[in-house]
């Protein structure tokens, strides 16, 4: 029975896998998994392994693709081989979470049940219950440089800005609470649409692509920061 029980939650996590944001790659159903080639997911959309959540570098830790489920993962991680229907069951590379899902093999180093942090949350899971996500750039305290990502605030944490390095990452680098912020605009510089995110002394300048996604933000922001949240809107609505 424990078997069928992993084999069954191992199943709904494949229901959804590779649906990657910014890209036309279908979801590829558990039963599919291994009997027809997956589309990967690209490589600029990713700058961790999607499995142990480590950065890629250049030497120590380079991409891969799992044949199975295609996550793009590091060497440690798709150090595996499983036969796969749609390859003439020749063995492929795969991620250690498809090995064990084709194989029924267990591995010393299954991390499943693993508690996820506050930042461990994957983007494009939370991207797909959002608020609001898109690409932004957060300058830096002097205004002249900054870092661009991925930005979200999720359904089932609306009072949190994530921020991720891309939109296939699954961990956030940071994350911005935003109760008690004032959102404050900014008039346009050099053809940047900007504004700020102010409490006391802590200062956050973004640079949206256009003004109507400026202005998205700002209101998404201001509606954190206030506390409202979906949910008391739709009941607000109701009455």
């Amino acid at each position: 029975q424990d078997a069928i029980d992993r084999k069954e939650k191992r199943s709904e996590t494949f229901k959804t896998a590779v649906h990657g944001l910014e890209t036309d790659t279908p979801a590829l159903k558990a039963e599919e998994l291994g009997r027809r080639a997956p589309q990967w997911v690209r490589d600029n959309l990713v700058t961790m392994c999607m499995r142990c959540r480590e950065p890629f570098n250049a030497i120590t830790r380079r991409r891969h693709h799992c044949r199975a489920c295609g996550y793009v993962v590091c060497a440690r991680c798709s150090d595996y081989k499983a036969e796969l229907q749609y390859d003439g069951n020749r063995p492929n590379r795969v991620c250690q979470e498809c090995f064990i899902f084709l194989t029924g093999h267990t591995v010393l180093e299954d991390r499943e049940g693993k508690h996820k942090g506050i930042l461990e949350k994957g983007a494009a899971e939370v991207s797909s219950r959002s608020l609001l996500c898109s690409s932004l750039q957060l300058l830096d305290k002097n205004g002249k440089g900054g870092t661009r990502g991925w930005f979200v605030i999720p359904q089932d944490d609306p009072l949190v800005l994530y921020i991720y390095a891309a939109p296939q990452d699954v961990r956030a680098h940071t994350s911005i609470p935003l109760l008690g912020y004032q959102v404050r605009d900014m008039p346009q510089s050099e053809s940047r649409h900007l504004f700020q995110l102010v409490q006391s002394r802590q200062v956050f300048t973004f640079v949206a692509d256009t003004e109507e996604l400026k202005q998205r933000w700002m209101k998404a922001m201001a509606r954190s920061a206030a506390g409202i949240t979906e949910e008391e809107e739709e009941e607000d609505a109701d009455e």
